[in-house]
Formats: C-alpha cells, sequence, structure tokens
C-alpha cells in the first residue's frame, strides 16, 4: 500500500508544479468577468448566489467560457507550504527549500492590508447564505491555515520574520474578529470581521493558532482567549460526539471533514497548552467521527446521513485526523481502505484529484485548493512519518509531531 500512496503522491506533485500550483476553486464563479459585466445582476444577492452555485454543482467547467481565470488561492499556499516543510524535514533537499521559499514569497504577497494583524482571505468574491465576503476579505480560516504554514517554516529557517508574522495574525484573531458570547463570558470567533456568525470549526482553528503561538512566546491572553473559545464550542458537542456546523437554523448540518477539523484543534489546543480538560470531548468526539463516516468499503461519506456526495477532503482530512490525534496505529487498515477506494476511484490519470464523486452525475474538475492542496498535504504529511522500509508510522511525542505539520 506504501508504494501505491507514494506513486499516487508523486502523481499529483507532478500535475500541481506543472499547473505552477495555480488553479480553479469550486467558489471561485464570481471571478467571472462576464458577470462583473452585468450592471445590476452583479449587485444582487441572489444572483450572485445562484451564479455561485452553479459554478459549483454543475459537473462540467464554466470557467472557460465565462472568463474566470487560474490563480494563487492564499489557503492553498498555505496547504502545500506546509507539505513541503514536512517533505523537508524528511528528506531535506534542495528543491524542496527552494519551493518552501516560493510559498513564503506569494504568501507575502498575498497578505490583505488595513487589519490589525496579518491575514488572508479568499482570492474570490464567495456569496454565501449567511453572508456576502468581498475578494481577500480576511478569514479565520485562511488566515490561521497560512499562519500554522509559516511556523512550520520558522521551524526549518529560524528566520524571526515568520515567527513574527503568525504572531501578528493573533492580532488579527484577538481585534478584529467578531465575538459571539455564553452567560459564562466564553465565546466564539466569527468567520470574519463582516459577519457575526457561528461556525464551530472556524473558532477553534482561531483557538488553536493562539495556543500554538503561546508555546513560543509564553503570553498569557493569548492561552487564555484561546480557551474561551474552545470551552464555547466543546459546549455544543451533542452527548452521542458530533457537532453541527454552526449555530445558524441552516447550519444543522453534521459532515466529516469539519467534524475533523473539531477534533485536530481540539488535540493541538490541548498538546500547545497543556491543558487536557477536553480530553472527554476528543474522545467521544473521535469515536463518533471514526464510526459514523467511513464504510466498510472504504467510501468517505460527506454528511452523517449520507454517503453523497463523496468529497476528495474527506479523505485528506481522515489522514490527518488519525495521525494528529495518534489514532493511525488502530485505525490503519481503515485509512488504507479509504485511500485505496480514494487512489483508484477519485484520481485522474493525469495526477490531479476529483472534486466529488455525486450518485448519478460527478464533478471531476480539478480544484486546486479543495482537492490538489488538501490531498498534498495530506500525503506530505503521511509520508513524513513513513518510517522507511516498512512504512509503518513513527510516532513521535506530540509536541515534535505538532511542530511537523498543523
Amino acid at each position: 500500500m506504501d508504494a501505491k500512496i507514494r506513486s499516487s503522491f508523486e502523481k499529483l506533485k507532478s500535475y500541481c508544479e506543472a499547473e505552477s500550483f495555480k488553479g480553479y476553486d469550486p467558489y471561485d464563479g464570481l471571478n467571472s468577468r462576464f458577470f462583473q459585466s452585468l450592471p445590476i445582476i452583479k449587485n444582487n444577492r441572489i444572483a450572485k448566489l445562484i451564479w455561485i452555485q452553479a459554478f459549483k454543482r454543475l459537473p462540467f467547467n464554466l470557467r472557460r467560457i465565462f472568463a474566470v481565470k487560474k490563480d494563487y488561492n492564499p489557503k492553498a499556499m498555505g496547504l502545500f507550504l506546509s507539505g513541503y516543510c514536512a517533505l523537508y524535514q524528511k528528506e531535506p533537499l534542495p528543491e524542496y527549500l527552494e519551493k518552501i521559499r516560493f510559498f513564503i514569497d506569494k504568501i507575502e504577497k498575498l497578505t490583505t492590508d488595513g487589519w490589525s494583524g496579518k491575514c488572508w482571505g479568499y482570492n474570490f468574491d464567495w456569496q454565501a447564505r449567511a453572508f456576502f465576503q468581498p475578494k481577500f476579505t480576511p478569514t479565520v480560516v485562511a488566515t490561521t491555515f497560512v499562519a500554522h504554514s509559516l511556523l512550520d517554516a520558522y521551524e526549518i529557517l529560524k528566520e524571526e520574520k515568520l515567527l513574527s508574522a503568525a504572531r501578528s495574525a493573533c492580532d488579527f484573531i484577538l481585534k478584529d474578529l467578531n465575538r459571539t458570547y455564553d452567560d459564562k463570558g466564553n465565546f466564539a470567533f466569527s468567520y470574519s470581521p463582516l459577519d457575526t456568525s457561528v461556525v464551530f470549526n472556524a473558532s477553534l482553528l482561531g483557538s488553536r493558532l493562539l495556543a500554538r503561538v503561546y508555546s513560543y512566546s509564553q503570553e498569557k491572553e493569548l492561552l487564555e482567549e484561546a480557551k474561551k473559545s474552545v470551552d464555547f464550542c466543546c459546549k455544543f458537542q451533542k452527548n452521542n460526539g458530533e457537532w453541527p456546523y454552526g449555530t445558524y437554523s441552516f447550519h444543522q448540518w453534521v459532515d466529516n471533514f469539519h467534524t475533523g477539523y473539531n477534533l485536530e484543534c481540539i488535540s493541538d489546543y490541548m498538546s500547545y497548552s497543556k491543558d487536557y480538560s477536553y480530553k472527554k470531548n476528543l474522545e467521544l468526539g473521535f469515536e463518533y467521527y471514526i464510526n459514523t463516516f467511513f464504510t466498510e468499503e472504504g467510501i468517505p461519506k460527506y454528511y452523517n446521513n449520507s454517503v453523497y456526495p463523496i468529497d476528495i477532503h474527506t479523505t485528506s482530512q481522515l489522514i490527518i485526523t488519525l495521525i494528529k490525534l495518534e489514532k493511525l496505529s488502530d485505525n490503519k487498515d481503515l485509512m488504507e481502505r479509504v485511500l485505496n477506494w480514494t487512489i483508484e476511484n477519485m484520481q485522474s490519470p493525469k495526477g490531479f484529484f476529483y472534486f466529488q464523486l455525486k450518485k448519478y452525475i460527478s464533478s471531476k474538475i480539478p480544484y486546486m485548493r479543495w482537492a490538489q492542496a488538501w490531498m498534498f498535504y495530506a500525503f506530505a504529511y503521511f509520508l513524513s512519518k513513513a518510517d522507511g522500509e516498512n512504512g509503518i508510522i513513527n510516532v513521535i511525542d506530540k509536541k515534535t509531531l505538532n511542530h511537523y505539520i498543523n
């Protein structure tokens, strides 16, 4: 199986490098020059929502027809940077170091200015049901993944500017994001400065970054605020271990990879903070996750109550979650079944991974952020832990492991 994983990764790596890591995104429909030329419709909320969902849901790619260009996505740059850092930690090749420098440079150029600290958003206007985000509006999700990748690079290069950038991102989280409080003074961070939504994985991602930076700076405020967010989010975990996506009435679904995000963030928070008071939440959530979202055949389910759509992000997150929670040895057979199924059913002969397989008509568009960056990150993370000849994951102490990729 390890040979199959390595072969799959090399095909993916070759594809991404040939594309110079630029690509399309499921949500980039509003970058269409045609749509932006429509004087009234381009500012209509319903029209924007329909347009962006059409680009995401249709099985064929409309982007060339309606003039949407391939571009660099800041979050994808962060995922690729973390991936190459993991590869370099395993084998310090000059080509990996060159790529690390490349992504640091791209990330610096893609920084969104005008906020309290370093921050990043997506390279497209984004109309969701809960809010509208103009292009490059900073979000806690994009910002934290980029900041973690800079810390991964800091572990290798020891350049203070990288640590400083990650610390600056904490100022964005603490000062620019809105907060929703409970009656005990705990709170959830908003998705961006422009909304007040409560999305549990987003708030926990903010907590994780605060805790990681705390592990370097020992600033008590970072840890105190991180804990309040973790406390808030854990209170919404149900008795069976599940979390809804958020608190809005239309955010009540329970899905695979966002559950994985929650578990990963809580695990990392405990590792960085040495606060293990959420161990039961983690154990309960993991049992729900591992027993709910994967079939015996190795098919990763999207929702807790539905297999379809089968999304590539579910496979990548399984790899990351198992390693982060030190659960791989107990679930290695499951991971191999899921990876084997995914490689056989969701990887193109050209090397890229498909977006989603659906019951009747699938979407095989090669999205760079959603599919390729995530699978690259997950594969690199896995291979960086492989123990040479037998491929057994070498689980080292959690703090060191977390410094490799987060």
